[in-house]
């Protein structure tokens, strides 16, 4: 793939700026990706040319106006060998590069860090298996402002492919990505790196990628996944290897400072102050802010019978989701969340339940 890369190194770079071409590639198999698709491209360019100008010579120099008769004859054996044996050397010319490029993209082995992908409806949840950041676990939410998809504000450069919790990765290093789903199929992908894996419920899938310098690059998920799935981009920023090492040490403090006694007992302020930041985050897309929802898919939470009936109920409600509904499973919030967006559920709006919820009694009810 090197003499690909080279073949069309000077034309290649100009291309690859393009906006209608792929992005520029910036790690090894995403260079592959790119080569094999030039070569490619330039294969069937060169067909093309070649069939359509004999195609149009043999019809203005043969034609009848100028005394051409057509020739009379059954069949070529000399002709018939040509246009199978050139087809055939034309598609082991390109099956060899792209075998090669696949079974790149397929090896997995041997990676300097391993990285839990898990699609929700419509988020992602990233885990950081082993390395320096083994333990590092967030969630990844769109961070565009609702005023700019509702049009009210311009759109900025980034719109709708901007997160508030990016995967932080350090350059130069073979990254592994396992990819799941909680609910529907998903796809985790940035063209960039080159890298496009299916994330489906009850299956581990995989793949891998190396960025080759720091920056910042943005996919989106890549499978049709319902309502939202426009709204649940991928970021990767790549940052140098010190820089990687003071994002763990920084992301392992926040995340114990966040850890939060399963057996405290909150008040209900403190509950309803941080469900209305957990149900921002996760419920507010499908119910709306102010809990009207969006009927029948997306049902009120104003007035439901859910929000000011038997808590425990609510609560399973949330854990568990409802089935052939869009009610997904929240289960991979904590205890804390869980109890804190419920309680919101309960006391806001028009509902007056006057309950609370606390984590000890979800941590129960997980169970």
């Amino acid at each position: 793939m090197a003499g690909i890369g080279m073949l069309f190194g000077a034309a290649g770079a100009s291309w690859a700026q393009s906006r209608y071409n792929l992005q520029p590639p910036q790690s090894p198999i995403a260079t592959q990706i790119y080569d094999l698709h030039m070569l490619v491209l330039v294969i069937c360019v060169i067909i093309f040319v070649g069939v359509f100008s004999f195609m149009f010579y043999a019809i203005v120099k043969h034609r009848k106006s100028v005394g051409h008769k057509a020739a009379q004859f059954h069949e070529n054996t000399t002709v018939e060998i040509i246009w199978t044996v050139i087809p055939f050397f034309i598609l082991i010319g390109m099956a060899y590069p792209a075998t090669k490029t696949i079974i790149a993209m397929k090896d997995t082995s041997t990676p300097d860090m391993t990285i839990k992908a898990t699609a929700y409806q419509w988020k992602w949840g990233y885990d950081y298996l082993n390395g320096e950041g083994e333990g590092i676990s967030f969630f990844s939410n769109l961070a565009t402002p609702k005023a700019q998809i509702e049009g009210s504000r311009p759109k900025g450069q980034s719109y709708l492919l901007e997160v508030d919790n990016p995967v932080v990765v350090p350059v130069g290093r073979k990254v592994r990505i396992l990819t799941t789903a909680n609910d529907v199929l998903h796809a985790w992908m940035v063209p960039a790196l080159g890298v496009k894996q299916d994330a489906i419920p009850g299956f581990i899938r995989d793949t891998w990628f190396k960025a080759e310098k720091p920056g910042t690059y943005r996919g989106q998920c890549a499978e049709l996944c319902g309502k939202d799935h426009g709204f649940m981009p991928i970021v990767v920023e790549a940052v140098e290897p010190e820089k990687y090492a003071q994002w763990v040490a920084e992301a392992k403090s926040k995340q114990g400072a966040s850890v939060v006694d399963p057996n405290k007992q909150f008040t209900l302020a403190e509950l309803m102050a941080l469900g209305e930041k957990v149900f921002a985050g996760n419920c507010a897309v499908c119910h709306l802010a102010s809990g009207k929802g969006m009927p029948p898919a997306f049902p009120a939470l104003n007035g439901s019978k859910v929000a000011t009936g038997p808590k425990d109920a609510h609560v399973k409600l949330v854990l568990s989701g409802k089935a052939n509904t869009a009610m997904a499973s929240f289960k991979q919030l904590s205890d804390a969340d869980l109890a804190a967006v419920v309680t919101y559920e309960r006391n806001s709006w028009g509902n007056k339940a006057g309950d609370l919820v606390q984590p000890a009694e979800v941590k129960a009810l997980r169970k």
